[in-house]
């Protein structure tokens, strides 16, 4: 194994040993059934070992974030290069981001169960979760920014890639508790709110409209701050 410096050191192979594993259990049982000691034996190191690298499972849940982004950003940005319409790359931004979540949707309740105090370490608003977040927030800011046609007004873009995440973690949410086949009923739900955003658009542009809209996309960014 090669790091972007040179040949990775035995800790850094190991660090990376007990992610693979702790990444791979994550998708295949879950958040409570993925303990340190079980990752520890997987990757054939001592518990203190793992948790020399890892302070707490916590920590690998936030590798995972940053996977599934990593991941979620690679499948985007091809798919962005091939259209300049606003609504088709926030679209694009939405499904990947659906696609790159799918095998995680059997356990993903657990997550959910786990992340949803706002104390919580893995709580997506989480100071921790600050990197994973920021990729998604650039990917919605790549699809309003690299946009040609369809745009908004300059003074209402600035606010609109943090609610276009904050719509992200909603659909998401939907996403956790729908059980009908490949989770359609979350892709229609967000083929009409993509389509309610193509007819609405326009009317960001007129003036008595406009610094409406503003003040809501500002008040919603906030709550997402």
């Amino acid at each position: 194994m090669f790091t972007s410096e040179g040949p990775a050191s035995k800790s850094e192979r190991t660090r990376g040993r007990l992610r693979e594993v702790a990444l791979a259990s994550f998708r295949e049982r879950g958040y409570e059934a993925t303990t340190m000691r079980l990752i520890a034996q997987e990757a054939g190191v001592s518990v203190g070992n793992a948790y020399y690298h890892f302070a707490t499972k916590n920590d690998l849940v936030q590798e995972l974030y940053l996977d599934v982004q990593r991941r979620h950003r690679a499948a985007a940005e091809p798919a962005l290069a091939e259209t300049e319409d606003l609504v088709e790359r926030i679209a694009i931004v939405y499904r990947t981001g659906l696609d790159e979540l799918t095998a995680y949707h059997e356990h993903a309740a657990q997550f959910l169960s786990a992340a949803v105090s706002p104390r919580s370490e893995i709580n997506p608003l989480a100071e921790a979760s600050g990197e994973a977040r920021a990729i998604t927030e650039a990917l919605f800011r790549e699809a309003v920014d690299g946009a040609r046609s369809g745009t908004v007004p300059s003074d209402l873009r600035q606010a609109l890639p943090t609610v276009l995440f904050l719509g992200h973690l909603l659909l998401a949410l939907f996403w956790v508790y729908d059980r009908s086949d490949g989770q359609q009923r979350t892709r229609r739900l967000l083929d009409r709110g993509l389509a309610l955003l193509r007819t609405t658009l326009p009317l960001a542009r007129l003036p008595l409209v406009r610094g409406v809209v503003r003040d809501l996309l500002e008040l919603i960014a906030e709550a997402g701050r």
